[in-house]
């Protein structure tokens, strides 16, 4: 009579790894390379394809604004250049002003050199503070409100034509 244990030969798993494991504790370590320390590392950006004018990726640069306006208020300041410039509103200087009429990456100045309010052409002092109006940290958008604030204003940046970055 038989016992009713029927044995069979081991099978074979329904898994196998694509690397054999000969000793455990160094599989172990090198399946851990995401831990905390992983994430915390930084890394410096060397290059960049803002400004890269030729290549497979272009953006190149459009125009460097910033205003340097000493210890003057630059709101203040310019509503004065308004007045200077013949107009009561930003937005009646917004529409008479030529600004580019693309969408433009920004960034901030790695090399800020800003002209100073008292030294420059009115007329070119309203261009940029109307362009410095129209951006954020990273992006100038003409389509976007008007905001003139002390933190906008105080900004130096350079717009980069991103158009090419997807072509």
């Amino acid at each position: 009579m038989t016992s009713g244990i029927i044995t069979s030969a081991p099978q074979e798993p329904l898994w196998t790894p694509g690397w054999q494991v000969e000793d455990f504790e160094e599989s172990e370590r090198l399946a851990n390379s995401g831990g905390p320390m992983s994430r915390r590392r930084t890394e410096r950006i060397s290059v960049s394809v803002l400004g890269n004018d030729s290549g497979a990726v272009r953006c190149p640069r459009v125009l460097r604004v910033g205003i340097d306006f000493g210890r003057r208020s630059p709101l203040v300041c310019v509503r004065e250049l308004l007045k200077q410039c013949g107009f009561a509103t930003e937005q009646q200087a917004r529409a008479a002003v030529a600004l580019p009429p693309e969408a433009c990456i920004c960034r901030p100045d790695p090399a800020p050199t800003p002209a100073p309010y008292a030294s420059l052409d009115p007329e070119e002092c309203l261009f940029q503070a109307l362009v410095l109006g129209l951006c954020t940290p990273c992006l100038y958008d003409p389509a976007r409100p008007l905001l003139w604030t002390r933190t906008s204003l105080t900004r130096r940046l350079e717009l980069f034509d991103g158009r090419g970055f997807y072509a």
